[in-house]
């Protein structure tokens, strides 16, 4: 084992920001981590203590250039330094956060902050990865940005009403009853993120929409932010109609979890399908998600690597 001090940048914000996140840090380099005033002790084996020291220099680096960095912004800094040459982050910016009516949201994971960035810069973009990556938080987000800086005149959310081991026809009440709790994901999403009443005061006047995908056919959204999310669950012909809905000024956001495909035959769900025949096309980005990414419960991230690691051995 191996010990040494690191000095810390030069102010206090940059030691409250670590000493919340010492062992979640200290976990994902493998090393101890310990604060005494403005020194870092870093203690563990000696490979695992020369890259926690070059990480610390790193963010002491990004300090001095000026950047406020949050906690989102020193593991995205740490998942940076894992891919990528020691000097990837000489050019690292941490993004700006998304303020909105209700809260300010930032990209909490490289992918994450990839996936914001696919979406200001193209029309047509494909999320894809395990639950709790933040696909369908994010995309809601910047929606609701969008619609706030009218960049867009409306917001139009769609998911296929797949069961998932239930009966659709078992459900009481009529066709809207029954669908409703398929759509309850995207109004979780959207009351979090933005004001209750003003929430629904846009829904009852049209400018946030919330549909089942069946109804989006025929039509053209023209100047709307649209996300399709559970995708992997669309057939192919649905695939290619959403695909074919968007107007002028729009754009189309697309979320799915290709592990959990809930249809008689996955292997004919119209995402998989897109994924392989747009892949060439340069117009539209395609984010993949994983692990690391997942913003929920720490087991959430210990149960997907648990399914993942127990389907490859199925596979």
């Amino acid at each position: 084992m191996e010990k040494i001090t690191q000095p810390l940048a030069n102010e206090s914000a940059m030691s409250g920001v670590l000493d919340k996140n010492l062992r979640k840090l200290g976990s994902r380099l493998g090393v101890s981590l310990a604060l005494r005033g403005d020194q870092l002790l870093i203690d563990g084996p000696p490979g695992r203590t020369a890259f926690a020291k070059h990480y610390f220099e790193k963010l002491g680096e990004l300090k001095a250039r000026g950047h406020q960095l949050r906690e989102e912004d020193l593991l995205i800094a740490l998942d940076m330094l894992e891919e990528g040459p020691p000097t990837c982050l000489d050019d690292y910016a941490p993004s700006e956060p998304l303020n909105l009516s209700r809260k300010s949201v930032t990209p909490k994971s490289l992918n994450q902050q990839a996936y914001l960035q696919a979406i200001k810069t193209r029309d047509l973009v494909f999320g894809i990865g395990p639950a709790g990556t933040g696909k369908t938080y994010l995309a809601m987000a910047m929606a609701l940005s969008y619609l706030q800086n009218k960049s867009v005149n409306r917001i139009v959310l769609t998911r296929p009403a797949v069961e998932a081991g239930e009966r659709l026809g078992f459900l009481p009440g009529d066709l809207i009853q029954k669908v409703n709790p398929y759509l309850r994901p995207l109004y979780d999403a959207l009351f979090d993120l933005s004001q209750y009443e003003q929430a629904n005061r846009l829904i009852e006047r049209g400018v946030i929409e919330i549909a089942p995908l069946a109804f989006m056919r025929g039509r053209t959204l023209n100047s709307a932010f649209i996300i399709l999310d559970e995708a992997q669950n669309t057939t192919r012909e649905q695939m290619k109609m959403i695909l074919t809905r968007a107007g002028f000024d729009s754009k189309l956001v697309i979320t799915a979890d290709i592990t959990q495909i809930d249809l008689p035959q996955p292997r004919k769900s119209g995402v998989l399908h897109a994924m392989k025949i747009l892949a060439p096309l340069s117009e539209i980005a395609f984010v993949r998600f994983n692990d690391k990414d997942v913003v929920r419960h720490p087991l959430v991230q210990k149960i997907i690597k648990a399914y993942q690691k127990a389907e490859s051995k199925e596979g």
